[in-house]
């Protein structure tokens, strides 16, 4: 369901942007284009977690109104003078919740990464804020809720996920009914090419080495085992209100074309741009309005080739689990969502391979306690029980 236009940014005051996970790949991004926006943004909130001095930095840069740590022993180590004259600390996930809800946010980028941003999202999106959304474990834990809660509150859900962004422009060439199918690109990781024998044997060092994006090592694993397509489909089926049937994915390697969107008359209208998240950042933050940026722009001048190919399931295992999981909603999602997240910490650690990564989301989504219709305290306690399990499989 695509999102009613909003007015452009106000002549008389710049948009004021809580920044949720500032210190991560996307809240550093989010930083640039707002300093880059001629006084159309302003960082009103930074939050993190435990990343103490990079906070402090983004701070004496930004002046923010908020600074808000959400690990109480992390915000015990700043002193009372760190903070320049204007910003204030806050502590815990129960005050972020309670600031990115007050009539002095204007939009909300939720970058935090996995289920950790639920409940500072879901704040807002109560509050009826927009929200820039680059955290997709929210949709694939909660999207019918979440969802449903926007049009109830009149918040507004504008992806920043480069392929989510680009679905989402690409829609605004033609109806919703006219749509066939949506196909979503895949950069292919760094094993796009291993047999699927020598998997097992990948390390820590290789599977963070991504050939295309950089960004934190949870996503950056998801990219290498293609989870991160399971729940981007996932997101997808929530966020655009479009049956599984309709969703798909194609391995691009050059990570130039986002996303395809083609309609009944055999149309395919697609996105292309070089691989920059400052550019869906930008689209999110000002929607409906575009203006020049510090995103990097498309050569057309050089020569390069664009290649595409269909991804290979046996060695991808995965992306059929998104798929399956996207149709069958319900529980499924936070059940995969909290299942992953757990396993690919203890790949990080070095407690499995990284085949098992998956093979512990496909057990966890094949053994849980199905709900159809889940409400939002039956999606936290299978979130919990997902990771009870994972750990309880991988002990034995």
């Amino acid at each position: 369901m695509m999102p009613p236009d909003r007015p452009a940014a106000s002549a008389d005051r710049p948009r004021r942007v809580a920044v949720l996970g500032s210190t991560g790949s996307i809240g550093r991004n989010t930083l640039e284009v707002i300093a880059a926006s001629d006084g159309r943004f302003t960082p009103h909130l930074l939050c993190g977690h435990r990343s103490v001095g990079p906070l402090l930095e983004q701070v004496a840069a930004c002046r923010p109104r908020w600074l808000v740590v959400t690990d109480p022993t992390a915000a015990a180590s700043i002193g009372a003078t760190a903070l320049p004259p204007g910003t204030e600390l806050a502590v815990g996930p129960e005050r972020l919740a309670e600031l990115v809800a007050t009539a002095e946010v204007d939009l909300v980028v939720s970058a935090i990464v996995g289920a950790a941003g639920l409940a500072s999202t879901w704040a807002a999106v109560a509050a009826g804020k927009t929200v820039a959304l680059a955290n997709k474990e929210t949709l694939v834990m909660a999207g019918p809720l979440v969802m449903r809660l926007a049009a109830e509150t009149g918040g507004q859900i504008l992806p920043v996920d480069s392929e989510h962004s680009a679905i989402h422009q690409a829609l605004r060439s033609g109806r919703h009914d006219e749509v066939r199918r949506v196909v979503l690109t895949a950069s292919g990781g760094p094993f796009r090419t291993r047999s699927r024998e020598s998997l097992s044997d990948v390390s820590r060092d290789e599977a963070l080495n991504h050939p295309t994006w950089s960004m934190g090592p949870k996503i950056t694993i998801d990219s290498a085992t293609m989870m991160n397509k399971a729940l981007e489909l996932i997101e997808a089926r929530w966020l655009f209100d479009l049956p599984g049937e309709k969703l798909g994915v194609v391995v691009h390697p050059q990570s130039i074309v986002h996303s395809f969107v083609e309609y009944a008359d055999g149309s395919v209208i697609a996105q292309l741009g070089p691989p920059d998240m400052k550019l869906p950042i930008q689209y999110a933050l000002a929607y409906p309005e575009r203006y020049a940026g510090p995103a990097r722009r498309f050569d057309f001048a050089a020569t390069q080739q664009l290649s595409f190919e269909p991804p290979d399931l046996e060695r991808f295992p995965a992306v059929k689990l998104g798929h399956e999981v996207a149709a069958r909603g319900g529980t499924a999602g936070a059940v995969l969502n909290a299942a992953n997240e757990e396993a690919v910490q203890a790949f990080l650690d070095g407690a499995v391979r990284f085949p098992e990564i998956t093979e512990l989301c496909e057990r966890a989504v094949a053994e849980h306690p199905f709900q159809a219709d889940p409400s939002f305290d039956d999606i936290l306690g299978l979130d919990a029980w997902a990771r009870k399990e994972v750990r309880t499989w991988m002990n034995r």
